[in-house]
């Protein structure tokens, strides 16, 4: 069959829950002079829109039963649908068994994924697990060489667009429409089987259902790889895939990378914050009585770094706030809003993105990750450590003020690519060191990054110290105090470095690797 064969639509099964456009639908089908078929409601709407419609149950001689459970399961449907139009054979037998042809299908399916949303009982939800409806759609899409399969409402005017054009549908249309079939089932189907192993750790099988969002990526990481960003397939929007893009050129592959990296650092604390995220590191990071002040600290943790960066805020941007981030090279913007006099300031920047997206607190409970041949599938790092187990494991004690930064630094450094050194004064970062493969050139490398801020700053390790040599390192640049998790073979040998510089160290009994 070529893309120039045409089906004529004669007679069509309707059965949709969500009633969007089904009386304009109706309407359309009538005027070409399709016999239109239906269940309970829809065929209620379709005759209150004035059109005339054929119940099911007239088709199969059989009532709708055990509380609409069966409507459409039966041969006078199926056989109609399933029916190989080039075989004389299959003809014959539907003329023998009293049987017309379906041309077209039009359903969509019970909304389960709105129930699980709702907080419904389980067998409230197990209602809205549609039987009917997927076999209908599954027995058009692999007979779509002779069926028409619509799934989505939006398709409805392209449906009725191709009967006007062409009096029926083209072989290559029909073949894109039974692959959103496929595709709609296909998702269906991977949430209620996740529902029912919801209360799995690690299932035996995880289904994975996404839906590219907008046209693809103009590239990759570099120019020679394709990308598009994909979301959840079954269920609304969620942290930076529901952003709201405002202004500015199409958001790149790196661009969604960092952003996603700065948008869940910001989010990760209470006050106002503002991250300022480098290749997925923060450039600078603070917190602050308001967002002025917590955009001024973040970006004297290393200015220059800051130049093509992105910018993410936890309260919405106000236009002094604004005018600070304009005076810098910024790559993205993004918070949970904008004053229109900030948004006019931002705006002026030709090039730079600026997004809006609701805040919420770290949402990936779940990880997945490709390597070659598979995924790799863990538990998220979110949520903050509680403190009341942490246990200073040094004879000199923290104070309050300590503390408070310690706490600060290790939220951060669970955001910092390991090996993850990070050092902050007055609850904001003053120097990263991230990525090195060991420990201690980290502790070099956020030395030198923070100038001559590391005097009196606190340091937070994201694992363990593996030898003292950390310890003196930090110690000769004035560091304070340090956080990080224990469990070295040699604890007692890094304790003793830490008491011999008189040097508080808490124990968090917690690592934070971010590979």
């Amino acid at each position: 069959m070529t893309d120039t064969d045409v089906i004529i639509v004669r007679r069509a099964l309707v059965s949709v829950y969500d009633k969007t456009g089904l009386a304009e639908l109706a309407r359309g089908l009538h005027d070409h002079g399709v016999e239109i078929i239906s269940t309970g409601s829809t065929a209620g709407v379709v005759r209150d829109a004035g059109f005339p419609v054929t119940e099911v149950a007239e088709v199969t001689g059989f009532p709708e039963c055990l509380d609409g459970r069966v409507k459409t399961l039966h041969p006078m449907i199926h056989a109609g649908l399933l029916a190989d139009r080039t075989k004389p054979s299959h003809l014959d037998e539907l003329e023998e068994l009293g049987v017309a042809p379906i041309d077209l299908v039009v359903s969509n399916l019970y909304p389960f994924q709105e129930a699980v949303s709702s907080g419904r009982p389980d067998h409230e939800i197990v209602e809205m697990i549609d039987i009917g409806g997927p076999t209908m759609l599954r027995a058009a899409a692999k007979n779509h060489a002779g069926v028409g399969i619509v799934v989505d409402p939006g398709d409805y005017q392209p449906l009725l667009d191709l009967l006007d054009r062409h009096g029926g549908l083209p072989a290559h249309a029909r073949r894109v429409l039974a692959t959103r079939a496929f595709g709609h089932v296909a998702t269906y189907d991977a949430a209620i089987a996740n529902w029912f192993r919801r209360d799995e750790d690690l299932p035996e099988e995880l289904h994975v259902a996404l839906a590219r969002q907008g046209d693809a990526l103009r590239y990759g990481e570099n120019p020679h790889q394709g990308a598009a960003l994909y979301v959840d397939a079954g269920a609304a929007p969620v942290g930076l895939g529901a952003a709201r893009q405002l202004h500015g050129k199409e958001l790149s592959y790196n661009n969604y990378v960092d952003t996603d990296a700065a948008w869940a650092m910001a989010c990760d604390f209470q006050p106002p914050c503002v991250a300022v995220i480098k290749h997925t590191n923060p450039a600078g990071l603070a917190v602050a009585d308001d967002l002025p002040t917590a955009h001024e600290r973040a970006l004297a943790g290393d200015p220059v770094s800051a130049f093509g960066g992105i910018v993410a805020a936890n309260r919405p941007i106000d236009v002094t706030t604004a005018r600070q981030i304009a005076k810098v090279f910024t790559e993205v913007v993004i918070a949970p809003g904008y004053d229109d006099e900030a948004l006019e300031v931002l705006s002026a920047k030709k090039n730079l993105r600026i997004l809006e997206a609701p805040v919420s607190p770290p949402l990936a409970t779940r990880t997945l990750r490709t390597i070659d041949g598979g995924v790799l599938v863990q538990d998220g790092d979110v949520g903050t450590d509680d403190t009341d187990d942490w246990t200073v494991a040094t004879e000199a004690q923290p104070d309050d003020a300590m503390l408070a930064d310690l706490e600060f630094a290790w939220t951060v450094a669970k955001h910092v690519k390991s090996n993850a050194i990070v050092l902050v004064k007055d609850r904001a970062v003053v120097g990263v060191g991230a990525g090195q493969m060991s420990r201690v050139d980290s502790v070099r490398l956020a030395v030198e990054k923070s100038g001559d801020r590391h005097v009196g700053a606190v340091l937070a390790s994201d694992a363990f110290f593996p030898f003292r040599d950390n310890i003196d390192v930090a110690a000769e640049a004035g560091v304070a105090a340090i956080v990080q998790p224990g469990g070295s073979m040699r604890d007692d040998e890094v304790v003793a470095a830490a008491d011999e510089h008189d040097m508080p160290m808490v124990m968090t009994g917690r690592r934070h690797f971010r590979h």
